[in-house]
């Protein structure tokens, strides 16, 4: 594994964004050109990959606008002041703003919006101005159309959570289907200013829709290895409409497939133990759709026959913190129920001692479901999974930064989902390390005699979902 050839790869994600209107998104053809890079490099490595075609519904947010018409008029920007949710509905809305049960004070504790009460006496028509915290963001914004708002802006809720910004702008999303009404998020400093405007008018204009999005994943697997014992390595080749996606998640897809190309080129003798599938999952943004998809389609004999899942997300954040998922638990509160799958643990443990050996500090991050691993480890499936992260839209800790440098207080990566997550918005120190980190995971897991699911401690505590609920994709958020 060299960093000239997994920069290679990266090289060509660019260009395949470059040449098709700046993005990598599933279903277009940034996304075409992606993957028929990956296919190529593949079979010059000696694999056949095939691609799995799905289909899905996207929202599509055609325009946006927001304007604030009294008793001061300005033009709010898109991206720094608002940002329109994922499946907000259409609509052109005029209207005073109403706050409803928000708190600017303290420790700024909120459940404004969450219950149908805080509506009572909310004027019909007017916009509701609403605060992030407690339940979800579908949930404020359907009590509000129930209420009769005629529109909504939540805004962050400007309180302190380590690791995470809630004073600035963040992405949410409304579910699966359009909402009733238009919906947009704001910082806590504009929903702040709003609130304490008397007589605050806006005008939000939002044309969105819903289109049926054609995509595929990449399979490709070695030729030798017990394939009723298939470790499944995956990384998603797609990006945000936004930008290139050089490390989200160009990162993770070169360290991937630098390491099948690799690894094609090992010789084993008598072979792999264990058949290694390499999976570069499609429309992963819009909800994890490809992996879930994948996942639905094993069956019961597909998921007996999958020893692991291993995961590569965001592997060379600028601000970097060296992550490995918490596949023993460790992260959790006590005496909560439900469960992470069995030997789980154990991929954790690879992956420390990987790192410990190379004298390279390591953390825990939440193994809640944000990746195309949560498919694999959903109830009812429960296949061990695991894997690295460097870190994306959430602030990096003091203790953090002392761990790994840094800037503390900083995103680890500050072009999360944007146009400037581009060939410039790389570690190359950190990815030429967690790069060597998935080779080695792959190289010992295709070798792994041991049935993990019997080896691993099962888990009886709560997920640990990060503080906002986040799942990238679908941002469900709290």
């Amino acid at each position: 594994m060299t960093l000239k050839n997994v920069m290679r790869h990266l090289d060509g994600l660019q260009r395949a964004a470059d040449a098709n209107g700046g993005n990598r998104a599933s279903g277009t053809p940034g996304y075409e050109a992606s993957g028929r890079y990956i296919e190529k490099q593949l079979r010059r490595a000696g694999y056949k990959p095939v691609r799995q075609p799905f289909s899905y519904d996207q929202f599509e947010l055609v325009s946006e606008a927001l304007e604030q018409v009294s008793p001061e008029a300005r033009t709010l920007v898109a991206g720094t002041d608002f940002s329109t949710m994922s499946y907000s509905g259409p609509g052109d809305v005029t209207a005073a703003v109403t706050p409803v049960d928000i708190n600017l004070l303290g420790d700024r504790a909120t459940t404004s919006g969450c219950e149908p009460e805080d509506f009572a006496g909310f004027p019909a028509g007017n916009i509701a101005l609403l605060q992030r915290g407690e339940c979800t963001f579908e949930i404020k914004v359907d009590n509000a159309a129930a209420a009769g708002a005629s529109a909504a802006v939540v805004f962050n809720q400007g309180d302190d959570v380590p690791g995470d910004d809630r004073t600035g702008l963040v992405n949410g999303g409304l579910g699966a289907e359009l909402a009733a009404i238009p919906a947009v998020t704001a910082t806590f400093a504009l929903g702040e200013e709003l609130a304490g405007t008397p007589g605050a008018v806006l005008h939000l204009s939002v044309e969105s829709g819903i289109r049926t999005t054609e995509s595929f994943n990449i399979l490709a697997d070695t030729r030798s290895g017990d394939p009723n014992r298939t470790v499944v390595v995956g990384a998603h080749m797609d990006s945000v409409p936004e930008g290139p996606g050089i490390n989200d998640n160009g990162s993770g897809l070169a360290a991937t497939l630098e390491t099948a190309i690799q690894l094609a080129k090992t010789k084993t003798k008598g072979g792999l133990e264990n058949r290694v599938r390499f999976a570069f999952w499609g429309g992963e943004e819009d909800g994890l759709v490809g992996s879930d998809y994948y996942v639905e389609q094993l069956g019961e004999a597909g998921v007996a026959g999958t020893l692991l899942n291993l995961n590569f997300d965001m592997v060379g954040s600028p601000n970097f913190a060296r992550f490995i998922y918490d596949g023993d638990g460790s992260m959790l509160p006590p005496g909560e129920e439900s469960s992470i799958p069995a030997g789980s643990d154990v991929i954790e443990q690879v992956f420390e001692e990987y790192f410990a050996s190379q004298g390279l500090t390591t953390a825990p991050t939440p193994f809640d479901g944000r990746s195309d691993y949560g498919g694999f480890i959903a109830e009812g499936i429960e296949i061990p999974a695991g894997g690295l992260f460097t870190g994306a839209e959430g602030l990096k800790t003091p203790e953090e930064a002392a761990l790994f440098g840094g800037t503390a207080g900083a995103a680890y990566d500050a072009c999360y989902h944007a146009e400037c997550d581009d060939i410039t918005n790389i570690n190359r120190r950190v990815l030429d390390q967690m790069s060597d980190a998935v080779a080695h995971s792959v190289i010992t897991f295709a070798r792994m005699e041991e049935d993990l699911r019997g080896g691993g401690e099962t888990q009886s505590r709560q997920l640990n979902a990060p503080a906002d609920n986040t799942y990238r994709g679908h941002q469900l958020l709290k």
